[in-house]
């Protein structure tokens, strides 16, 4: 059983790219919040950054995100160019 703390999503922040206008900010919203584990999602469109919160594990997340169009990265990652 792979109970890792740091692979769970709670308070977990992640860096979208790819969102332009609303629209995207709520499929990013929904695609989140249809995972398994979470129990709220929050898109801020113009930070470009979703916060999650719930035992989801970040790569189902990141799997989501990705699967609708988009690219996500967790906040802090060395792929995400410092930017915070």
């Amino acid at each position: 059983m792979d109970s890792n703390p740091s692979d769970k999503a709670s308070g977990i922040a992640l860096v979208v790219s790819g969102m332009t206008c609303g629209g995207c900010a709520t499929a990013v919203t929904r695609v989140l919040s249809r995972v398994s584990g979470v129990t709220d999602a929050i898109v801020d469109l113009d930070r470009g950054r979703a916060t999650v919160t719930g035992d989801a594990r970040t790569e189902d997340l990141i799997a989501a995100v990705q699967a609708a169009g988009y690219d996500a990265q967790p906040i802090g990652s060395t792929t995400e160019g410092g930017r915070q």
